[in-house]
């Protein structure tokens, strides 16, 4: 007998007597009908449609260096919640850190970025795919000052492996846009 699974069923009074059963033997699990279980492609969507994988390319581990060379830091893109949601977990250089998550509004068939950092930078962008890569427009806001202001970044797979980020912001409203972060990203693991 499995005792965790057992200590599972025990701890979960509103389980049938066959669903405590389930639990507790993997052979009564495998002899239930089918048509008791859900679907894993209704149960889990987002890990079966070709729609959530569109931001796949900047999933793994990267070093990231500015356009200059200069070692800017490192990032760990994953993929979470049956590839529903992909986490951003951003380190730079001086120990800095921020983390963004990221998933495509099934609503707006939009993909949207949260993302916080420890200095109080608030970024929250949404869009898609272009020809040029993932482009994602919406707001900065800085804590620190109260500030918001337009923000738009571009994720761009380049062909020799590498990802080219690109973010930019308008201090006009959008009239025009200067440069906030360019950063190249190199694997150094795909998980």
């Amino acid at each position: 007998m499995n005792t965790p699974k057992l200590a599972l069923a025990l701890m979960v009074p509103m389980l049938s007597a066959t669903s405590a059963a389930q639990l507790a033997d993997p052979a009564v699990e495998s002899a239930a009908p089918a048509a008791a279980q859900p679907s894993d492609l209704q149960a889990f969507p987002c890990q079966h449609q070709e729609r959530f994988r569109a931001f796949d390319f900047w999933l793994g581990e990267w070093e990231v260096r500015t356009a200059d060379g200069q070692l800017a830091g490192h990032n760990s893109i994953r993929s979470a919640e049956r590839g529903c949601l992909l986490t951003e977990h951003w380190t730079n250089t001086s120990g800095g850190t921020g983390m963004s998550i990221n998933y495509l509004d099934t609503i707006t068939d939009k993909w949207v970025q949260v993302w916080l950092a420890e200095g109080g930078s608030q970024i929250i962008i949404s869009g898609g795919m272009t020809d040029e890569g993932m482009n994602l427009v919406g707001t900065l806001h800085e804590v620190s000052d109260g500030s918001t202001v337009p923000f738009r970044g571009l994720w761009t797979p380049l062909p020799d492996g590498r990802i080219r980020q690109f973010f930019e912001q308008s201090n006009d409203g959008g009239a025009t846009w200067v440069p906030w972060f360019e950063g190249f990203y190199s694997r150094t693991s795909k998980d």
